[in-house]
């Protein structure tokens, strides 16, 4: 997919780009090839496949689900997928990136500045450990290519607000772990909303999963993440 065709199909999706946005998009995926050379940011670097499988896949969802101004955390967000094209689509959104890796962060830090983007905020910190402050206060969580749904479940819908949703980008295999975490979804107060299934190209199957938070989060949860990864719910 080129920059055109990008526009193009987002225009189809009633998402028309302006200048700025258009321009952010081709920066971002300037300082994703420069800074890679540096640090493992992302495996795919050609132009066509960072515009299809990384900006387009991460603004899917909006396909589906409406974003204005809503806080969003973003678990383990890498080099900011999908937070980071959305935001760029959504000014109005605040985006709290929650990452494990140092690194990244600083890269993030970097590319907000670059992008100037504002109401953004990266964190150094694994997500069980940045549950502990910042219970039930994001009106949205997403999570894409970070681990299966029965082990984020319990990373993100602790973080989700009642009323809340927790927004899993899924790849081949998202009905066999949606199978296995729908107890823990249930638990941690959960409820599937949708699932919309769909391709980027011929065998590249994608799942985006909808879960509403329709009650609190059982204080207990989340536990320390060797307990979640050893049992999960």
């Amino acid at each position: 997919m080129n920059e055109q065709e990008f526009i193009n199909q987002l225009k189809q999706q009633g998402i028309e780009l302006t200048a700025l946005q258009i321009e952010q998009f081709k920066k971002y995926y300037e300082l994703l090839v420069e800074w890679n050379q540096k640090m493992n940011l992302t495996a795919i670097t050609d132009q066509e496949g960072v515009y299809l499988k990384h900006f387009y896949d991460s603004l899917t969802i909006a396909f589906n689900f409406k974003f204005n101004n809503q806080k969003i955390i973003d678990v383990g967000a890498g080099a900011g997928f999908p937070s980071i094209p959305l935001k760029i689509v959504y000014p109005d959104l605040k985006v709290t990136i929650v990452d494990s890796l140092t690194k990244r962060i600083t890269f993030l830090n970097h590319l907000f500045k670059e992008l100037k983007l504002t109401d953004c905020q990266a964190i150094s910190a694994r997500a069980e450990e940045y549950a502990k402050d910042h219970r039930q206060e994001a009106d949205i969580v997403m999570a894409r290519a970070v681990a299966r749904l029965n082990i984020l479940d319990e990373l993100c819908l602790p973080l989700v607000k009642v009323n809340g949703y927790f927004l899993a980008l899924k790849g081949l295999k998202a009905k066999e772990e949606l199978k296995e975490a729908s107890n823990g979804i249930k638990i941690l107060g959960g409820r599937v909303d949708e699932v919309i299934d769909f391709t980027l190209t011929n065998d590249d199957h994608r799942s985006n999963i909808i879960i509403k938070k329709v009650k609190a989060t059982p204080g207990k949860y989340p536990r320390m993440f060797s307990k979640i990864k050893k049992q999960p719910l």
